[in-house]
C-alpha cells in the first residue's frame, strides 16, 4: 500500500510544500548520530531492511545494510527495532488557548512526542478560536522551540458559527496549513462552497466534520442495540453520511479540496469511493479508535473489533469512551479497515481530544466527546499488524509518509538530505496503560488498565533527540552506547 501520489494534489496544485522554515525553526544538534542495526521501513523509498541511519547537521545523512560511523558519532544500537520516519498527525486537539486543564502546547508536544510524532496539526476549537491571521501567527510563535512541529488548522467560519467565512487567506499566510470548524459542521452550504472555491487558489484543504446538528443533538452515543440497552440517546449514522454527502457535492461544483475528518461508517466510506472515482477532490482520515474499538465498549464490554477475545471489562456505562463521531458497530469498523487497504482511507489521524477528568462525568449524556490518542495510535495499530490486516510498511506508509506527502509538511521520509524526522520502536514490548504512563496532562481512554504492545523507544525531531524511553536509555548503557542522551528528559518506563 505504498503512497504512489495519486491522491497526491498538494504539488499539483499548490505548487510545492509549505516552507517549514517560516512556521517552525529546526531543532539541530552537533554530534551526528548513527542508529546501528535496526530494522529500517520507509516506504516513501520502497525500504525495509537491517542496517544504519546516519543523521548529522539536522538531516538525515545516509541509511544502508552498513554505514561507516563518524569519529564523533554517537551510536545506539537499534537492533530487534524499527526505525521509520517519524510519524504525522493532522489531526489533534491542543485545547490552547483556553483550556489548560486539559492540555497546553508544552503538554500536548510532550505527548506527541512519547508517542513518535514529529510533526501534528492542531484544530481551532479554541478559545478564542483560530479564526483569525493575528491568532494563527500567535500560536506559530509560541509554538517554536517545543519538541516537535506544530501546525495550525484556522477556522472555516468567523467564530467556527458556520454562517460567515472567516480571513483564509490571510490565516494561510499566518501559517494555517488546512481550515475547519471541527467539532461542528459548517452550518451553511454557501460558506462551504466560498471556503472550497478558496481552497484552490490555496492549496489548503477544507477538513470536515460531517455531522448534521439536528439529527445528532442531544446524542451521546451511536444509535443502536448498545445505546437503547444503556437508555441513552443515539447519534444516527445518518447525521454523518447526510452533511458528508452535501461536503462532496460542493467538492464537486467547486473543484475544492475537501478533507474528511474521521470517517466511521461503510456507507460514508461508500460516498467516498464513488465521489473519488468520479475524479472530486476528496482525502479521507480514519482515526485508531474507529478502525479497533466499537461501540461495545461504551457498554465497558472492552473487545478489539475482529477479534474473539474479551478483555477486563471496564466500566459501564464508560465516559471515556464517549467520541464524536461515534464509535460504531464491528461492521463499520471493518468496512473502514477495507477501505484503509485499498486506498479510498488516506491517512490515520487520531483525533486527540484531551478532557480533564471532570469533564468525562459518569453520566454519559453530560460527558464531554473525546479520547486521547497522540500515545496510543501506535500500538492500537500495531494490533492491525499482528492480524494481518495492515504490513509494517503500510502502518508507516498511512501514519507517517502520506500525511507529510499530502499535506506538503516536512518529514515522512528517511531519504538522505530530509529533515532528520525519526521514530524508533519496539512492536512486541507490553506496558499497561494507566495515567502515570502517559505524557498527556489529559488521560481519558478507554483502554486505561489495559496492556498493549508496542512502545515508542526513541524520537528524533530535525536531528535532536526529544523523546528517549528510560528502559531504551539503561539498554543502551548496557550495550555500550549514552544513557544520557541529549534532548528532553528521560521518562519512567511504564509497567508491564
Amino acid at each position: 500500500m505504498h503512497y504512489n501520489g495519486s491522491p497526491q494534489r498538494w504539488s499539483e496544485r499548490a505548487n510545492g510544500p509549505l516552507d517549514s522554515a517560516r512556521i517552525q525553526r529546526p531543532f539541530l544538534w552537533d554530534r551526528p548520530l548513527l542508529l546501528r542495526g535496526g530494522r529500517l521501513v520507509d516506504p516513501s523509498q520502497g525500504i525495509d531492511l537491517v542496517g544504519d541511519l546516519l543523521v548529522r547537521d539536522g538531516t538525515v545523512c545516509a541509511l544502508a545494510e552498513t554505514v561507516p560511523p563518524p569519529t564523533d558519532a554517537l551510536v545506539i544500537d537499534a537492533t530487534g527495532l524499527v526505525v521509520a520516519p517519524a510519524f504525522v498527525d493532522v489531526h489533534v486537539h491542543l485545547r490552547d488557548p483556553g483550556y489548560p486543564e486539559k492540555e497546553t502546547l508544552e503538554t500536548g508536544a510532550a505527548a506527541a512526542a512519547a508517542g513518535g510524532f514529529a510533526t501534528v496539526c492542531c484544530m481551532p476549537n479554541t478559545d478564542p478560536p483560530l479564526d483569525t491571521p493575528e491568532r494563527v501567527r500567535a500560536l506559530v510563535e509560541r509554538a517554536r522551540g517545543l519538541p516537535v512541529r506544530i501546525f495550525p488548522i484556522g477556522a472555516i467560519s468567523r467564530g467556527r458559527r458556520g454562517d460567515e467565512l472567516a480571513d483564509l487567506a490571510g490565516m494561510a499566510e499566518a501559517g494555517a496549513v488546512g481550515f475547519s470548524d471541527d467539532g461542528d459542521s459548517t452550518r451553511s452550504a454557501a460558506v462551504m462552497w466560498r471556503a472550497l472555491e478558496a481552497s484552490r487558489a490555496l492549496g489548503r484543504p477544507i477538513m470536515v466534520h460531517c455531522e448534521d446538528w439536528t439529527l445528532a443533538a442531544g446524542g451521546a452515543v451511536h444509535e443502536g442495540p448498545v445505546a437503547q440497552r444503556l437508555g441513552l440517546p443515539g447519534i444516527p449514522a445518518a447525521a454523518e453520511e447526510i452533511i458528508l454527502a452535501r461536503d462532496l457535492e460542493l467538492a464537486r461544483l467547486t473543484g475544492g479540496w475537501l478533507h474528511v475528518l474521521h470517517l466511521t461508517t461503510a456507507r460514508g466510506l461508500a460516498l467516498v469511493r464513488r465521489a473519488k472515482r468520479d475524479g472530486v477532490w476528496v482525502t479521507v482520515e480514519v482515526t485508531p479508535h474507529h478502525l479497533l474499538l466499537t461501540d461495545e465498549w461504551v457498554a465497558g464490554i472492552r473487545r478489539f473489533a475482529g477479534e474473539d477475545e474479551v478483555l477486563d471489562p471496564g466500566p459501564c456505562p464508560d465516559p471515556n469512551a464517549k467520541v464524536n463521531p461515534p464509535l460504531r458497530p464491528e461492521t463499520d469498523a471493518l468496512a473502514l479497515r477495507a477501505g484503509l487497504r485499498d486506498e479510498t482511507i488516506d491517512v490515520v489521524a487520531t483525533d486527540h481530544a484531551p478532557h480533564h477528568e471532570r469533564d468525562k462525568p459518569a453520566d454519559l449524556e453530560r460527558a464531554a466527546f473525546g479520547m486521547i490518542g497522540l500515545e496510543l495510535a501506535l500500538p492500537l495499530l500495531l494490533r492491525l499488524v499482528r492480524s494481518g490486516w495492515l504490513t509494517l510498511g503500510e502502518l508507516v506508509d498511512v501514519l507517517s509518509c502520506r500525511p507529510a506527502a499530502l499535506f506538503g509538511l516536512p518529514g515522512g521520509t528517511l531519504r538522505p538530505g530530509s529533515p532528520a524526522d525519526v521514530t524508533v520502536f519496539d512492536p512486541e514490548v507490553p506496558w499497561q496503560v494507566t495515567r502515570a504512563a502517559l505524557r498527556s496532562r489529559s488521560a481519558n481512554t478507554p483502554l486505561l488498565g489495559l496492556t498493549l504492545h508496542g512502545r515508542v523507544c526513541l524520537t528524533i525531531v530535525g536531528g535532536k533527540v526529544v523523546y528517549v524511553d528510560e528502559a531504551f536509555a539503561h539498554r543502551s548503557a548496557r550495550l555500550g552506547g549514552w544513557s544520557d542522551l541529549p534532548g528532553y528528559a528521560v521518562r519512567s518506563a511504564p509497567d508491564g
